[in-house]
């Protein structure tokens, strides 16, 4: 079932960042949403509605929780988890790191089952399904992760930075011990990328607080499944990190 879900995140995350992709570059009215710097155009509600009609297209007994529309309670054995525009920030500047996220979870006992993160301006997709690994496409058939690397010393964390401006500052004075170990750092403004780039070993970790379930669902199943250890939120911690050591 794992792999037959995969395929299906994998499809739904295509026709979602092919919305994306087809608007790129063009104007589009942005409009704020939480708090200053976070936005949303009206891409993002097309891109989750060609998402959701693949999905429920496919499984109309399941459930979607998307960000941008409201939530469709379903009475299947799953719940698909969509970040529609992932970086929607990147995508107004022109900047290529956004991407389309899909993942699914057992209703049952909340497992994550499969998760794709389609970026389509790099041309990219990370896949995984539960137990099975996973996987990158740029183009020429899918490649086993984690990718082969050349050894360096150098050592890449990759984070992210709340909307709230409070809580920015206590991240960036808590940004000194997130380096401990650490010869760099890189700041995407993509968690789902992110999570993904530490997936095939580009980054060699990934942390940060106050995100929503959307952002880290599939990449984090991603980075799980191409042998990273994880830690999703749990309770009153929000922090989400992922990391090769």
């Amino acid at each position: 079932m794992s792999e037959e879900l995969r395929l299906l995140a994998v499809r739904a995350a295509q026709h979602g960042a092919a919305v994306c992709l087809r608007q790129w570059g063009e104007p589009v009215q942005v409009a704020t949403k939480s708090a200053a710097g976070d936005v949303v155009t009206a891409v993002d509600r097309s891109a989750e509605e060609a998402v959701r009609a693949v999905l429920l297209g496919a499984r109309p007994d399941d459930g979607v929780l998307g960000e941008e529309l409201a939530e469709h309670t379903g009475t299947g054995p799953v719940q698909w988890v969509v970040d529609p525009l992932d970086g929607t920030t990147n995508y107004t500047r022109r900047l290529p790191y956004f991407a389309t996220s899909v993942a699914a979870r057992s209703t049952v006992d909340g497992s994550w089952l499969a998760g794709a993160v389609c970026a389509p301006a790099l041309a990219t997709i990370w896949s995984a399904a539960k137990n099975l690994g996973a996987q990158v496409d740029s183009g020429s058939g899918e490649t086993r992760l984690p990718l082969a690397m050349v050894e360096s010393s150098a050592r890449l964390v990759g984070t992210g930075l709340s909307y709230d401006p409070g809580h920015r500052r206590r991240q960036l004075r808590e940004l000194g011990a997130l380096m401990t170990g650490y010869t760099d750092m890189r700041r995407f403004g993509a968690a789902a990328v992110d999570l993904c780039l530490v997936a095939q070993g580009s980054l060699d970790a990934f942390s940060e607080d106050d995100l929503a379930v959307h952002d880290w669902a599939a990449g984090m199943l991603i980075a799980e499944e191409a042998g990273v250890r994880v830690s999703r939120p749990e309770g009153r911690d929000t922090a989400v990190s992922a990391c090769w050591r």
